[in-house]
């Protein structure tokens, strides 16, 4: 059999969120940066990413992360975040992953009991500090990138719920944050489908009707991800989560860049204080644990430097191919297994 492409991947989860690394076999765009590597390849190999995420390869679940030359000396690589609908500037659990593979695989050599190195992202660079022993990843702390608030307590008209109050903030995606117990949820999984359903909602209307822009890069714009949360329980203590990643589906983690969103609100309200932290629990359970490293600014927004601490765990190792006569050179999704919204972009296409 000859195959037009043989792809190389290390499956791995981070606290439950799928988030494969790439490794060989896909085109390394050019760029001064991996926000500009990110764009390339976006343009121009789009296909490539919806053949290793959608049917039959890949599902609604998967994320994959390919890996890149950094711009920053100081980095020991950059990796590109593609997800099921769009490719993100940060991201907590696929950090994680590809944090764990680079350990793992020995592509960056593993220094017990701790482990330390930086990655780019198109977000920027994030610092990773990885405890180590007997060969294995034991947990990844990620440094992430300047997380800040947008809006607080803004009205929200969502359909067939009525006008709902969120806040909107920046943890390397733009979130929208509602607590979900005022609409009569308690976060719990045989909730999951109803959860998906109301986050699909709140991220399309919230699309619509808050235009939100990342005050240093204008190509971050509007908001990707839903967080459906409970109140606060205080700092040092377990609070529940879900985040509905586009096209309608819970985050198996308990979502790092979310998580960072939650803290920069938090901090905002003054509930939350530097050297102080956030534990998000998922709906399986998983856990995430944040701290508000430091201030600092973006733009003109007064911000947070957070830090998300998690698991990761390496999966398999796979090598993808496409057969020439195949006929679905660039996958395919069907709605009854492709999120409670279907889509294949943020704005509601399915191409």
């Amino acid at each position: 059999m000859t195959n037009d492409l043989r792809v190389s991947v290390v499956g791995c989860h981070a606290e439950g969120e799928i988030g494969d690394v790439i490794v060989s076999g896909l085109p390394i765009p050019d760029g001064p940066s991996v926000y500009a590597r990110m764009d390339a390849f976006r343009s121009r190999h789009d296909a490539l990413r919806r053949l290793l995420i959608l049917e039959p390869r890949g599902s609604v679940a998967r994320h994959v992360n390919l890996l890149v030359p950094s711009s920053d000396p100081r980095c020991v690589a950059g990796a590109i975040i593609m997800e099921p609908t769009e490719y993100v500037p940060s991201s907590g659990s696929n950090l994680i992953c590809i944090a764990t593979v680079l350990l793992e695989t020995g592509r960056v050599p593993m220094h017990e009991p701790i482990t330390r190195f930086s990655i780019e992202v198109p977000g920027g660079v994030v610092d990773v500090t990885a405890t180590c022993q007997n060969g294995k990843c034991v947990s990844v702390e990620i440094a992430n990138v300047a997380s800040f608030v947008d809006r607080l307590a803004a009205p929200l008209e969502v359909a067939g719920v009525g006008t709902i109050t969120v806040d909107v903030a920046y943890g390397g995606m733009f979130y929208a944050l509602v607590d979900a117990t005022q609409l009569g949820f308690r976060l719990e999984p045989h909730e999951a489908r109803d959860l998906a359903v109301l986050g699909e909602r709140v991220r399309r209307a919230a699309r619509e009707q808050f235009d939100v822009v990342h005050p240093e890069n204008p190509g971050i714009r509007g908001v990707s991800i839903v967080q459906l949360n409970e109140p606060f329980q205080g700092a040092g203590k377990v609070t529940r989560n879900t985040c509905i990643v586009a096209p309608g589906r819970s985050d198996r983690s308990p979502t790092g860049t979310g998580t960072c969103a939650r803290m920069a609100v938090l901090h905002a309200r003054g509930e939350l204080h530097v050297g102080e932290g956030l534990t998000h629990a998922s709906l399986i359970g998983s856990r995430f644990e944040g701290r508000i490293l430091g201030e600092t600014r973006v733009g003109n927004r007064p911000a947070i430097l957070p830090s998300i601490r998690g698991r990761g765990w390496i999966t398999g190792y796979h090598e993808y191919v496409l057969d020439p006569t195949d006929p679905f050179p660039a996958g395919y999704l069907l709605a009854d297994t492709w999120g409670v919204g279907g889509d294949a972009t943020q704005d509601g296409s399915t191409g």
